[in-house]
């Protein structure tokens, strides 16, 4: 660790860039770290070491903010080599575990020291620097060479071995601004994929551009446009909805003012040598004499592939196909790699073949009885129109020969490679020696690519899968989650998403949420499904392919176009060629649906999506399937909240009189009710008012000790004696002993009750005439005409604690203008640090409240309860004001 220190220092790297931030000791500040770190990484164009600057970040962080528990301080260097993070804690007196002679080595399950073994598999340099404040852990994260291009000429060539174009030849020329918009679109652009350049220009190139990318692997399509220089193929949807597969070379210009801005020229993608670079290298043959010419050995695989090799997977299987092509004088090839059960093969390259477009098709390993129906044995076809069927990815190509050779590492098969000709005959068992020699040169290589790029993925999926798991667990909202599912799947792991619910065993499933990566396609993709008959709600685990929606979606489309053309049923309304064919581009492609299953039984339905031709890959499956069980048991839990939240909100509307309360002649009466918490617990405050007899209403305002099922029945106990022994005509003494006596028999069950309970009885004289018993509650205060304020009662003790109770009434007279005002201790008690409302300063408020109506003196104390603390309050609130008008003059 010395050395590395020492080497870190020595070297001196030049900073292009810095970003700092501090995360407090809290757990939440672990995933806001790694969301600063990947931010700020993608924005330096450092895609390649996110994921694994996202997951030492994590660990540090971890050690910091929940081991250490202090403060972290997190910065991030750009220099010309790479990127240097440090995580800093502001407790350098705990060191960290270290691997020295004479400790334990640290175990990776264990928390304590697992981010340093992380730095020490993940990162290029890594150290720990102890000051007198802060102990620092850094990492360097190196980024990849991106060798830069070279001039090169090639031979002349007899006309018949030039690459095939058409008559017309169309180079696309497309200009992007520094936003990542459209500023230039000429007439080839328009020619190639039917769009007016009014129709394009300022509008992002995302928005047109079907790009290859899956999570933890290759550049996206941002981070493209900001290289300096970029090759490869991809994809534009043109007018029609349709994927036109292209070859696109990228460069990024500046004009005299300094603003940068990438220039795009893109051809179809079987015309690609237009554009295509040149081989850095000599050709094969060339590369061999001249090593043998030099004395030195020749190494198969770099005569095959060329040197350099590429350095990521999907630039490798490209070359290997288009090499295996030219070897044997193919019009096609392919290269398919094995699932790791080694029973499906998938589609991850080819050249000269519609199914390009087809990538991560699935075909089995033994598609058929003999040797040449298994990919483990080579095989040559001499004609496959006399056995239809038997290469099924060469369906309806118009290949007529092709031979095949299985890629095998130590015996075990990783893939396979095949080259086809449009003419009978043409490859014989000696071509399929010639193609297994160089598959058996390149298959090391290939698995290690292969190899590496899981490895990418499997960081991606992993962070993924935190950063889900995170977002689902912090809503109970059900809404919430459905959208929170669709947002996380598109478009990192599908084109387009649909969430079916299942409410019970008994229903059906319903579409709740749909979602597609282009917001003008979520109409028509839910008018479609709706239409369609949803997916069966089966448990078994796994993606199954549904097909009803591509089904749909082309019956749609060609009953649209022979309506166009006048063929069809013309009274039925049509939506438009272009949006129903659009619609089916979207949906044609692979289609699957996982289950959503929590506690056993089957909630719902995850549909993800692809365009047309277009598969998903096992890995993207693997991963879907991860993130529905997370996000199963995140709906449910949101399902179950809501019915506990309805439940409780409809018992606490039980517990409360009904709307509207009588009117009291003479009497102005207000009432206001403010329930805490987040609507999932009963609360135990409650009030009522009701007639008695002979113009005589009693009213009450009271609280239970604690909330849920035990205080709501002690509260609905109270609400409805009070109405059934104040009607027996017995006094407000004897019928809060009664009720004493009724919580005292509940047993374990019964809960104290504070109660301010009275009996009002309007006066002709304009005045009201009140008698009341205060046990334990806080005193109602009186509000007369010149201001002052005083309690209207004395304390008494409270309800269900003791058996033998002694309480008497009070008389009070309200006289024209007075105001009685009765809380609970939610008001009373509402706090701001150390600091507490109290009655005095309920008296305070009170005093400001003359001359105002019932109505306004109520919510002039709501309004400073409120406003005494910022914090929302954590306990209910009941208010009730009795005020006697003012007899008016003359």
């Amino acid at each position: 660790m010395g050395e590395q220190i020492t080497d870190t220092r020595m070297r001196r790297p030049v900073i292009t860039a810095r970003a700092a931030a501090t995360f407090e000791p809290v757990g939440r500040s672990v995933a806001t770290a790694r969301a600063f770190v990947r931010d700020t990484l993608q924005g330096w164009g450092c895609a390649d070491i996110v994921d694994d600057a996202v997951v030492l970040t994590s660990e540090l962080v971890t050690n910091a903010v929940v081991h250490a528990g202090t403060a972290a301080d997190v910065l991030c260097l750009r220099n010309d080599a790479g990127v240097r993070i440090s995580v800093a804690d502001r407790y350098p007196e705990r060191e960290i575990p270290l691997q020295n002679a004479g400790q334990v080595v640290v175990h990776p399950d264990r928390e304590g020291g697992r981010g340093l073994l992380l730095c020490g598999a993940l990162a290029a340099r890594w150290g720990v620097e102890y000051t007198a404040a802060q102990k620092h852990v850094w990492f360097q994260l190196d980024l990849p060479d991106r060798p830069a291009g070279t001039r090169s000429a090639g031979p002349a060539l007899p006309v018949d071995a030039l690459p095939v174009a058409d008559a017309r030849v169309r180079v696309a020329v497309i200009q992007i601004d520094r936003g990542g918009c459209i500023s230039f679109w000429n007439e080839d652009a328009q020619d190639l994929f039917a769009y007016d350049p009014e129709q394009v220009i300022g509008k992002p190139l995302t928005d047109f551009a079907a790009w290859p990318h899956t999570p933890g692997t290759g550049t996206g399509i941002a981070e493209a446009l900001q290289l300096s220089r970029w090759e490869g193929s991809y994809g534009i949807r043109g007018a029609d909805g349709r994927v036109v597969p292209v070859y696109a070379s990228h460069l990024r210009v500046r004009d005299a003012d300094g603003e940068a801005s990438t220039v795009c020229l893109l051809v179809r993608d079987h015309e690609r040598a237009i554009l295509q670079s040149p081989p850095r290298t000599p050709a094969p043959d060339s590369a061999s004499q001249a090593a043998q010419a030099e004395g030195r050995p020749s190494d198969p695989f770099e005569v095959f592939i060329g040197s350099p090799a590429p350095d990521d997977l999907d630039g490798l299987l490209q070359r290997t196909v288009e090499r295996a092509r030219d070897m044997l004088d193919g019009d096609a090839a392919y290269l398919l790699l094995a699932t790791d059960d080694e029973t499906e093969l998938e589609v991850r390259a080819s050249t000269g073949l519609p199914s390009a477009r087809q990538r991560f098709a699935r075909v089995p390993v033994e598609a058929g009885s003999g040797r040449y129906g298994s990919a483990r044995m080579p095989a040559v076809h001499e004609d496959l129109t006399a056995v239809p069927g038997a290469v099924p990815l060469l369906s309806g190509t118009g290949m007529r020969s092709v031979v095949t050779v299985p890629l095998k590492v130590e015996g075990r098969l990783t893939g396979s490679l095949g080259v086809a000709a449009e003419s009978a005959g043409r490859y014989t068992n000696e071509e399929a020696l010639r193609l297994q020699f160089a598959a058996d040169r390149i298959a090391l290589a290939v698995e290690r690519a292969r190899l590496t790029e899981l490895e990418k993925l499997r960081r991606g999926s992993l962070s993924f899968l935190v950063e889900a798991s995170d977002l689902l667990a912090g809503t109970l909202d059900r809404d919430q989650t459905l959208a929170l599912m669709a947002q996380m799947t598109v478009p990192t792991l599908a084109t387009w998403c649909a969430v079916y619910t299942v409410a019970d065993q008994a229903s059906e499933p319903e579409l709740s949420y749909v979602l597609h990566e282009d917001e003008d396609r979520i109409d028509g993709l839910k008018t479609l499904l709706m239409k369609v008959d949803p997916p069966e709600p089966v448990p078994t685990p796994g993606a199954r392919v549904w097909t009803a929606p591509s089904d749909a979606a082309h019956d749609a489309a060609l009953r649209t176009s022979m309506r166009s053309l006048g063929l069809g049923n013309s009274a039925r309304p049509s939506t438009g060629p272009g949006t129903t064919l659009a619609t089916a581009s979207a949906v044609g492609g692979e289609t699957v649906v996982l289950p959503l299953v929590a506690r056993n039984r089957v909630i719902g339905m995850l549909t993800l999506g692809k365009p047309t031709e277009e598969h998903f890959r096992q890995e993207i499956l693997e991963l879907a399937e991860d993130l529905s069980r997370r996000a199963a048991l995140a709906l449910d839990n949101a399902r179950l909240y809501s019915e506990r939240t309805a439940i409780s909100q409809s018992l606490q509307r039980s517990l409360l009189p009904p709307e509207p309360l009588p009117a009291v002649p003479g009497v102005e009466v207000e009432v206001i009710y403010r329930a805490a918490g987040e609507g999932n617990e009963v609360g135990g405050d409650f009030y009522d008012l009701f007639p008695i007899h002979d113009g005589a209403y009693g009213f009450a305002i009271g609280d239970v000790c604690g909330t849920g099922p035990e205080a709501a029945a002690v509260t609905g106990l109270a609400r409805h004696a009070l109405r059934l022994l104040a009607r027996e005509g017995l006094g407000g003494p004897a019928v809060l002993e009664r009720l004493n006596a009724a919580i005292l028999d509940e047993g374990a069950r019964s809960r104290f009750l504070t109660l301010l309970y009275g009996e009002l009885w309007p006066q002709d004289d304009g005045s009201a005439l009140l008698k009341v018993v205060c046990a334990g509650h806080p005193l109602p205060l009186r509000l007369r005409q010149d201001g002052s304020v005083e309690p209207a009662a004395e304390p008494q003790p409270l309800l269900g604690v003791m058996d033998d109770l002694e309480l008497y009434e009070q008389t009070v007279t309200l006289d024209p203008g007075d105001v009685l005002l009765c809380v609970t201790d939610g008001v009373t008690e509402r706090r701001e640090g150390t600091r507490m409302l109290g009655d005095d300063g309920l008296t305070d408020v009170l005093t400001t409240c003359t001359g105002l109506t019932a109505g306004a003196v109520a919510t002039r104390v709501l309004r400073a309860v409120e406003r005494f603390a910022a914090e929302p309050a954590s306990d209910d609130m009941a208010i009730l004001a009795l005020r006697v008008p003012e007899v008016p003059a003359g």
